[in-house]
């Protein structure tokens, strides 16, 4: 067990924002701060069961791009991270405690190797210079490591000496992939202008919830493997039956959430802009003999109105910058009851459901993930339902704390060990009367045992009109309850 001190960097670095800072302080104020998010918004927080704490507050990270460069003008050459509030200045971080511990014997080595040679860095201004940047990812189930050093097309660079530095360092993880990416792009952005690979091949494999991936070099993909794991299982259980059913599924990346659909799903439509991603979800599907999952590449805009078949479920999990008013109008004109939407930023997500609102539609579960602690970011979930329609609803309640199998990832769509209020049939008066008891009882014993009854009544209140007899007699008899208990 590591013995995990403040950064000696954090006062520089601009990675982490919550070094030396308590975790539950950590926790209470990123939570606080997305309740702020939706009430400024106009979002409904009554369903938001509040910040899921980290499964790891270190070494969770499988990817960094790092940055070449200098603290001050004229100074020593560095490798690592802008330093905060100074974007031209870069901070060498050869000891991050959110990556593997080879990331950091990549990056000080490759460091040291350009110093000796005297190799200069890519000027921002002046547009001149060898270096660029140094990218490193790693399969968390595979212990594999690709490493990608990003040069302009300069002259000097010797490749072979890199390569025989790298190979002869000792690692934990297994070196299958050295890559020299050329770039003379006046964008300050790893783009892809060519590739020469130096050893082994341009992709790392992984495994998210039992599917393989094969993840090449320039794809989008989870950062934070354990924890996604747990994010995409609860999140998938929100989803009513998918028996016969087409989903779409929107800026899917590799093609992770579609592929866990697809084993259920009668068709699963993918749209993704990047074109590396989409050959990369495409080589996955087959790699898990998945025929069901038909990937389109292009903005989601544009693309959707080509599809012919239209949705039953749809899914998204767009970038941090969300989805355009006119996608999520044409969302919303599809008319069907659920939407689900992952998020990896809850500030624009909120922003998209105060439009989801306007059209029709209202978050009925959310959830927060604390999946990149010390730093500001965050995911989340949520489970919009369009107004007026109570059909086939399924709400899962937040449990107070997460089972053994549940912490490791290892949730399946439709869980059956997940608490569920579901609304599969309307009963008869005689199946009211002989279902209410039962029920009401181990209702309130749930409720109150997990402290959610403020969620949850709010919850079954607000679709009270679209529920039967059955549940407008369970809410009435759990408020009883309550009120006795407070």
């Amino acid at each position: 067990m590591e013995n995990f001190k403040i950064c000696p960097i954090s006062e520089h670095c601009g990675g982490c924002l919550y070094q030396g800072v308590p975790y539950e302080e950590q926790r209470a104020e990123k939570e606080n701060i997305i309740r702020e998010q939706l009430t400024r918004r106009k979002v409904d927080d009554s369903v938001f069961s509040g910040l899921v704490p980290a499964l790891s507050e270190y070494r969770y990270r499988n990817k960094m791009e790092y940055t070449f460069g200098d603290l001050e003008i004229g100074g020593e050459l560095t490798l690592g991270m802008h330093k905060k509030r100074h974007f031209m200045s870069i901070v060498t971080c050869d000891e991050c405690q959110l990556v593997p511990m080879d990331f950091n014997r990549v990056l000080r080595a490759t460091l040291d190797f350009c110093v000796e040679k005297g190799y200069s860095f890519y000027h921002k201004k002046s547009h001149q210079g060898l270096l660029r940047n140094l990218v490193v990812r790693h399969g968390v189930k595979t212990n594999e490591l690709l490493v990608n050093i990003v040069t302009s097309s300069e002259d000097g660079f010797d490749e072979q000496a890199y390569l025989d530095m790298l190979l002869g360092l000792k690692l934990d993880n297994e070196l299958i992939g050295v890559m020299r990416t050329f770039n003379d792009s006046l964008a300050d952005a790893v783009i892809n202008e060519g590739v020469k690979i130096l050893f082994g091949r341009d992709y790392y494999n992984e495994e998210i919830l039992g599917l393989k991936f094969k993840v090449n070099a320039f794809s989008f993909f989870q950062t934070n493997i354990e924890a996604v794991e747990r994010l995409y299982g609860e999140a998938l259980a929100l989803i009513p039956d998918l028996d016969s059913k087409v989903v779409y599924d929107l800026y899917c990346g590799t093609g992770t959430i579609s592929q866990l659909m697809a084993s259920k799903a009668k068709k699963v439509y993918g749209i993704e802009i990047v074109q590396d991603s989409v050959d990369a979800a495409i080589d996955n599907a087959k790699m898990n003999n998945i025929d069901n999952c038909n990937f389109i590449c292009g903005d989601v805009k544009e693309k959707l109105d080509e599809v012919t078949e239209k949705p039953d479920m749809i899914v998204v999990d767009p970038p941090r910058m969300g989805m355009h008013d006119k996608v999520v109008e044409m969302l919303s004109s599809y008319g069907i009851e659920q939407i689900l939407y992952i998020s990896c930023n809850p500030n624009t997500m909120a922003m998209n459901l105060e439009k989801f609102s306007e059209l029709g539609y209202e978050p009925v579960v959310m959830k927060a993930y604390d999946n990149f602690p010390k730093t500001k970011h965050a995911e989340a979930v949520t489970l919009l339902v369009k107004s007026g329609t109570g059909a086939n609803y399924k709400m899962v309640l937040p449990t107070r704390q997460l089972s053994k199998s549940k912490e490791r990832g290892d949730v399946a769509i439709g869980d059956s060990e997940s608490r569920k209020l579901e609304h599969r049939h309307e009963p008869q008066s005689s199946e009211v009367d002989a279902g209410v008891r039962p029920m009401q009882d181990k209702l309130q014993k749930y409720m109150l045992d997990n402290k959610y009854y403020e969620t949850a009544i709010p919850l079954i209140r607000k679709f009270s009109k679209s529920y039967d007899e059955y549940y407008k007699k369970l809410l009435i008899a759990s408020e009883k309850y309550i009120e006795l208990n407070k």
